[in-house]
């Protein structure tokens, strides 16, 4: 089910008869400005703002956020559409078969996936923690929050597009859309459960999770399972669901998002059980304190050398002044 995009939007039942019709287009020049584009890269930024300004809590710095955005930032757009077009392949086909190149790479007409981002994502802070000798854990954590952020923002670029909603709804939250010039839908708004879910993911992680950390990864793995929870519910309210393949469970097609979800969850529970229940991390093996308490033990040997410079130099006074009284006293025996 497509909206048009020229069409009003408006939630009949919280703001009555109010209505918003934002032109997906922001600036017609050339191919056009779109504010999907706009929003999502309001969303990096905002993204890249947070991880900066985070670092330090997790023994980088901003220098280690700025060299890694610039490899990741073109490498998540393009994991983000290849993903997308994969599952969509059909919609790339001209009528012979073959592909269309021209809207494969046509981004500003909408089309990519998380999913992607998060993959291409994670191969390039693989690498680059290698090349710089950081601790990959370490980065993941931060960056982490840096991409709820940019999905709480991002989200919104769905919302000016007409798409990413859910299923014909009458909850007094229900957002109405136009699918011809005289017919509409309601339904959910689920750009906006979305949105709203990792907002509360970020608070907590912003002020629970990364104070109570145990372990390099802990962020990484709740990112993952807080946003598996929220998206797999989410993915079953949607209408335009990538799809596996032509594959099937229970006679049901299998939603790609839901059900990378859910494998998603429990691969991070398993994992935060096994950190802190079995192998029962502790703070002391964080990056940031572990650098702390190098400083801590370089800053006390730097005090020590300073405390023993006097000494030092007392031992060698009184050295210097016995050797002098013995002196006398063998001049006294000749």
């Amino acid at each position: 089910m497509t909206a048009l995009k020229d069409m009003p939007i408006s939630f009949p039942g919280l703001f009555g008869d109010w209505e918003f019709n934002p032109d997906p287009i922001a600036l017609h020049i050339g191919h056009g400005i779109y504010w999907y584009g706009i929003i999502l890269a309001c969303a990096m930024l905002a993204g890249l703002f947070l991880c900066m300004k985070q670092a330090k809590r997790f023994g980088l710095t901003e220098d280690n956020v700025l060299d890694l955005v610039l490899w990741a930032v073109p490498s998540c757009i393009l994991g983000s559409r290849i993903y997308y077009v994969i599952f969509y392949l059909d919609l790339y086909r001209n009528a012979d078969g073959s592909l269309d190149w021209g809207r494969i790479i046509a981004i500003w007409d909408g089309g990519l996936a998380i999913y992607g981002t998060v993959i291409a994502g994670v191969i390039v802070v693989l690498i680059f923690t290698k090349v710089k000798k950081l601790r990959f854990a370490a980065m993941t954590d931060l960056a982490a929050m840096g991409l709820l952020l940019g999905q709480i923002i991002g989200r919104w670029a769905n919302f000016i597009n007409r798409e990413a909603f859910g299923g014909l709804t009458d909850l007094p939250w229900r957002m109405r859309l136009w699918v011809s010039a005289s017919q509409y839908i309601e339904v959910h708004p689920t750009f906006l459960y979305e949105s709203l879910w990792n907002l509360v993911g970020l608070l907590l992680m912003l002020f629970v999770v990364t104070k109570g950390r145990r372990f390099d990864g802990e962020n990484t793995w709740f990112y993952f399972l807080w946003y598996g929870l929220g998206r797999s519910w989410v993915e079953g309210l949607r209408t335009d669901s990538l799809y596996l393949f032509n594959w099937t469970f229970m006679g049901q097609p299998i939603r790609v998002s839901q059900a990378l979800s859910l494998v998603m969850v429990v691969v991070a529970a398993v994992m935060l059980f096994y950190n802190i229940k079995i192998k029962k991390r502790t703070a002391d093996g964080l990056l940031v304190n572990q650098l702390a308490a190098a400083e801590a033990e370089k800053a006390a040997v730097c005090a020590n050398s300073e405390e023993d410079a006097p000494l030092e130099e007392i031992l060698a006074e009184e050295t210097s002044s016995t050797e002098e009284t013995e002196g006398e006293n063998d001049g006294g025996k000749d």
